[in-house]
């Protein structure tokens, strides 16, 4: 552990190797957040791997001891899978499970398909070098998951504007931030009072019927699902393909490697999520050799342990445990048919830039490139 907090890493062309860096100084590190908090950030893979399965450390905020500041929720939007532990986490997973099937999100694979062709049929009307994040990797992640969650078109364009400040504004903008919480989350609520009276044949009217034994989802619990799908259920997935296209076109073209490779190593090398959502020891703990009290803010880190010696360790950039990410699946086609219709389309895609003067997000929440200029 370091004597003094370090910064903890942002996103850019660097992350692995400031993360390589800390592994080979530590298993656990003091860390100091943007804001100005402190955090203990773990890079040890094997650590990392079962602290993200430990009950020991909670995500429900109440457990933490006020070093955490991230952005207020209103209290309706609390019941959310990224808050709660067992056993509410467990019961709300069990629910929401089946509607996140291997066989629901195979049955999205020509919609993606669909998307990702009339994208591309306007990108390649346009001359000169195009930015692939704005033209196709975020659009396309935005459609795929209005459309799973039954959003009607007028609302798109807010929705990604919504979810922009939550998640990528930076330096962070706390009033642009409450704004925008509290005007998706107004939007969540007509939008479920909507499917209530016009259910469809989408994820949102599955989640406001489904029951099981007698059990259903809670007007909060229904509402704060909603939200978590619609403001998270795009950027990962998004930062996922633009990354995934950089390290094809870095490793000598779209078509060099199978798609299902490049997922892989871009997985493993450059995960969209660098650090797990926080979570905090309901009791003294000790981590990697270190002794971390109960209520601090713990960061566990996917970037670290995803680059392990371990294989197979790119599984580990949709979590561990009980609080696997619920959208890995998804994630997974919607950028095997992204990566598969662009590599068809355009195969001679290159770069306009060096893969060195990639610009990339700058935060330690998400990671991948902010813009991705390429011609053809």
């Amino acid at each position: 552990m370091t004597a003094e907090p370090t910064p903890i890493p942002r996103s850019g062309a660097r992350l692995g190797q400031e993360y390589d860096q800390l592994r080979k100084t530590g298993d656990v590190h003091q860390v100091l957040l943007p804001d100005a908090s402190l955090a203990w950030l773990v890079t040890n893979p094997e650590v990392a791997a079962r602290a993200l399965a430990d009950p020991r450390l909670a995500l429900n905020r109440r457990n933490s001891r006020g070093g955490w500041s991230g952005f207020a929720l209103p209290p309706a939007l609390d019941a959310n899978l990224l808050n709660l532990d067992a056993p509410d986490h467990t019961r709300l997973r069990r629910l929401v499970g089946p509607a996140f099937s291997p066989q629901r999100v195979a049955a999205l694979r020509p919609g993606i398909r669909r998307a990702a062709e009339h994208l591309l049929d306007t990108l390649v009307a346009t001359s000169g070098p195009t930015d692939l994040v704005t033209g196709y990797c975020n659009p396309l992640s935005v459609q795929v998951i209005a459309d799973l969650m039954g959003v009607p078109e007028a609302g798109r364009t807010n929705l990604r504007a919504w979810t922009d400040t939550m998640l990528t504004s930076y330096p962070p903008d706390r009033d642009a931030i409450r704004r925008a919480v509290t005007e998706l989350h107004g939007y969540v609520v007509d939008l479920i009072d909507l499917k209530q009276q016009q259910p469809g044949d989408d994820l949102l009217s599955a989640l406001v019927t489904i029951e099981q034994d007698g059990d259903r989802l809670s007007r909060d619990e229904l509402t704060s699902l909603a939200f978590l799908i619609l403001f998270a259920g795009y950027e990962n997935t998004a930062n996922l393909i633009a990354s995934a296209v950089l390290w094809l076109l870095d490793h000598g073209g779209l078509n060099v490697v199978p798609i299902s490779e490049a997922i892989e190593a871009t997985l493993r090398h450059e995960p969209p999520a660098p650090v797990a959502i926080r979570r905090f020891p309901t009791e003294d703990i000790i981590i990697g050799g270190v002794t971390i009290p109960a209520g601090d803010t713990v960061l566990l880190s996917i970037a670290a342990a995803t680059r392990g010696a371990d294989g197979n360790a790119a599984r580990l950039a949709f979590g561990n445990g009980p609080h696997y990410c619920l959208g890995a699946a998804l994630a997974r086609v919607e950028a095997e048919e992204a990566l598969t219709v662009l590599a068809r389309r355009l195969p001679g895609l290159t770069l306009a830039v060096p893969p060195s003067q990639v610009r990339w997000r700058p935060t330690f929440r998400t990671h991948g490139p902010a813009e991705l200029l390429v011609g053809w």
